[in-house]
């Protein structure tokens, strides 16, 4: 009996909390505000969100990734940039980009094989083993080196697309038309680049 009482007042309870969340009560409630908290916190994170955007907006390139050619300078007794001029560069930044990029995934998939096949080499001797070192560190430096060039030629893009293209990053003079048709990627002018090679 008293068994058969303990179980009805255990279904009792449960009743009257189903009836209590359904209508509002204090389960409803807590759930309620912790809902509302999250809800909070989400909002204000929503909030928080248009500012980062806005930022990156601002520094969004321009249509077609390149500033008028008048911004960009050019050391005097050198003819100004031409739209033309400007276009055909970042055409070839960009194609050298996707060429420097298909070189790096070959590159590491041939060190990979290299090491794979480092692994397999028990039977081999002094010379085989030093000759594959020599070949996996020539294949690891090479791809750094096409990494570096990678690295600058994105950075030449970006100084295009935010207008600093062509102005020293050291001393802010006018690096040189002429030089950055030879070499796009230059970022010092001539007497910076020369200073920086003396230290």
């Amino acid at each position: 009996m008293a068994e058969s009482g303990k179980a009805a007042g255990g279904r009792t309870k449960s009743a009257a909390t189903a009836r209590s969340t359904a209508s509002g009560g204090p389960a409803t409630r807590a759930t309620g505000s912790r809902s509302a908290s999250r809800a909070n916190t989400a909002g204000a994170k929503a909030k928080a969100a248009p500012a980062g955007t806005a930022t990156a907006t601002a520094l969004a390139p321009p249509p077609g990734g390149v500033h008028p050619a008048s911004t960009y300078p050019v050391r005097p007794g050198e003819d100004a940039w031409t739209e033309e001029e400007v276009h055909e560069l970042r055409d070839g930044l960009l194609d050298e980009v996707a060429r420097l990029t298909n070189e790096i995934r070959y590159a590491e998939h041939e060190i990979a094989d290299m090491l794979r096949d480092s692994g397999d080499g028990a039977g081999d001797d002094q010379a085989d083993t030093g000759t594959k070192n020599f070949e996996r560190e020539h294949e690891m430096a090479l791809t750094n080196q096409t990494r570096n060039m990678l690295s600058q030629s994105e950075r030449a893009l970006r100084r295009l697309a935010d207008g600093t293209y062509g102005a020293c990053e050291s001393c802010g003079s006018p690096i040189g038309k002429a030089r950055l048709q030879v070499f796009p990627r230059a970022t010092l002018c001539v007497t910076c680049k020369q200073r920086e090679e003396r230290r």
